[in-house]
């Protein structure tokens, strides 16, 4: 595990990035929160809650889980891995995308925790948002 930072003055759970990366996150008050997760979270919360219950067509769900995020997740891979420079208004418009499917995903989830669409974009989404951070990381080292 690594040392903590003397120099963080925001607390992980509000933003898990270290000074340097605060241009990624808000301030509301004197507390840095991360922009993206100030929008993931609410937008993906208010989509479960549309969406419980409803059980569209398959092909729609398959849209909506796994074909909405993918804006959000090219444009997450293509910052990180250096094609692209950071925009906050590019990251918070492929957040909501990201957080519509992701949403949409929990209900499915909530439905049937066995559910093989939402596995599915969280083993691979998340495999290729983590191989870019990693990349990412590696180059600043």
């Amino acid at each position: 595990m690594a040392p903590p930072r003397p120099d963080r003055i925001t607390p992980l759970w509000l933003a898990h990035h270290f000074p340097e990366d605060y241009d990624r996150c808000v301030r509301i008050g004197r507390t840095h929160v991360c922009r993206r997760c100030l929008v993931l979270y609410p937008v993906a919360f208010a989509v479960l809650a549309a969406t419980a219950g409803w059980h569209p067509p398959t092909a729609l769900d398959v849209a909506l889980v796994a074909g909405v995020p993918l804006p959000g997740i090219a444009e997450f891979v293509a910052e990180h891995l250096g094609a692209l420079r950071y925009s906050p208004g590019r990251q918070v418009a492929g957040t909501v995308v990201v957080a519509i499917g992701g949403g949409r995903g929990l209900a499915r989830y909530f439905t049937d925790h066995a559910d093989l669409l939402f596995w599915a974009a969280v083993v691979v989404y998340g495999a290729v948002c983590a191989a870019a951070a990693w990349a990412r990381q590696r180059r600043s080292v």
